[in-house]
């Protein structure tokens, strides 16, 4: 009986880059996501290493809790790699990586994460974030600062604030083991899907595409369709574990893929077409690059109370704008009434001809027009023709035409 997962990895540098910092592994027990920052500095450096380094541990396990040890170590080792690569190439100082990882021991999968790619199970038509983003926004929403909604469009969302690099010598590692049952799907991808597509969308994809390469293929696709601002990488593992089901050879996929090479500069690839800007106005913008700040609580004391500053001025510059539109609206409808009060119309008021001030329309119980004056003319002396006028009102463009219309009135009445 095969053990092997059907399963499917693709990468894409995406509509604005000029380089994948992302790489992927689809091994035959491990699968990783890695997403490199540092633009210029070197992330398709960052990830391509920790990646090659990581996937040396791909090989079976006799526990999940021997593949967790493997894997946390293999982690903290591409995190010494890194160092020395910077030591040795200074024009690469402050470069860095995400990293997810899986890797399957029998009915469980071993975790090791770190950063904001991630990873997801979809089980039963249902869609689980089985990691935490390492992330400042992500501290804000799980301190109930902010919403999960307000983090998609943080000014800080780019703010990392755990990684793989040469800023820490023992970074902080997410460590699990997690239950696989047939018929699960997993999902490792970085942030340039997660962040563009929804759940919702990624849960209908993963409940109607069969095939994991078709799944893989679509999930890409969606994020090229949101304007793809960012590198996208998606491997999809499928739990099959019946006779014939098989897995993908070994690949890398993304930077990972290539010969490791220094000093190629990030820059954007070209401008955003305007359909997608107009389809996409606050996903398609080229993104902030993702960088690490330390995760100390001065720090993170620091980013609260600027987020605080920022929130008290969005709802001072709110109540501003509401107070000057509601000061608009009746400075409008002032206006308006005082220009129909500019007019004069001759109507009926209990039986007499008489004049009044306003026009004859109104807004909904609220009259706009009232009696100017009442004539001692009465309605029925009228003949036939003026007295339907008189009805029906008369307009006039003034008080003194309205004046004129009253004594030729009176005129036919026998006044």
């Amino acid at each position: 009986m095969a053990t092997i997962p059907t399963s499917a990895a693709v990468s894409h540098v995406g509509k604005v880059r000029a380089s994948n910092q992302d790489s992927g592994y689809l091994g035959r027990h491990l699968f990783i996501v890695a997403d490199g920052m540092g633009g210029h500095a070197g992330g398709d450096v960052a990830s391509h290493i920790a990646a090659q380094r990581i996937a040396e541990a791909d090989h079976p396990y006799a526990t999940p809790d021997d593949a967790v040890a493997a894997l946390h170590e293999a982690l903290i080792s591409a995190n010494g790699l890194l160092a020395e690569t910077v030591f040795d190439h200074n024009e690469l100082t402050g470069m860095g990586t995400t990293v997810s990882a899986i890797a399957r021991v029998g009915d469980s999968f071993a975790l090791a994460h770190i950063g904001d790619s991630r990873v997801y199970r979809f089980r039963a038509g249902e869609l689980t974030q089985m990691t935490t983003d390492h992330t400042f926004v992500q501290r804000l929403v799980e301190s109930g600062r902010i919403t999960p909604e307000e983090a998609a469009v943080h000014p800080r969302r780019a703010v990392l604030m755990r990684v793989l690099g040469d800023v820490d010598a023992s970074p902080e590692i997410d460590t699990a083991v997690l239950d696989v049952k047939p018929g699960d799907r997993w999902l490792l991808c970085s942030d340039g899907l997660s962040g563009y597509v929804t759940e919702d969308k990624i849960t209908q994809v993963l409940g109607t595409i069969r095939t994991a390469q078709g799944a893989a293929d679509r999930l890409v696709k969606e994020s090229l369709d949101h304007g793809a601002p960012d590198n996208v990488t998606v491997l999809l593992i499928d739990i099959d574990d019946s006779e014939g089901a098989s897995g993908s050879a070994p690949i890398f996929v993304g930077s990972a893929a290539h010969p490791l090479t220094f000093g190629q500069e990030e820059e954007v690839r070209r401008p955003i077409r305007l359909p997608t800007l107009l389809l996409h106005p606050l996903k398609a913008a080229p993104p902030e690059d993702a960088h690490f700040e330390p995760e100390s609580e001065s720090y993170l004391d620091e980013l609260i109370e600027e987020d605080r500053r920022r929130a008290i001025r969005r709802r001072v510059l709110w109540g501003v704008g509401v107070g000057l539109a509601a000061a608009a609206i009746v400075l409008a409808g002032w206006l308006g009434y005082r220009w129909t009060q500019m007019h004069y119309f001759v109507g009926v008021s209990d039986g007499n001809v008489a004049i009044f001030q306003g026009v004859q329309q109104s807004i909904g119980p609220i009259s706009l027009s009232s009696v100017y004056q009442t004539t001692a003319i009465a309605v029925d002396d009228l003949p036939a023709y003026q007295r339907d006028a008189v009805e029906a009102t008369i307009s006039a463009d003034s008080l003194k035409q309205a004046l004129n219309i009253v004594d030729r009135l009176s005129a036919a009445a026998g006044n």
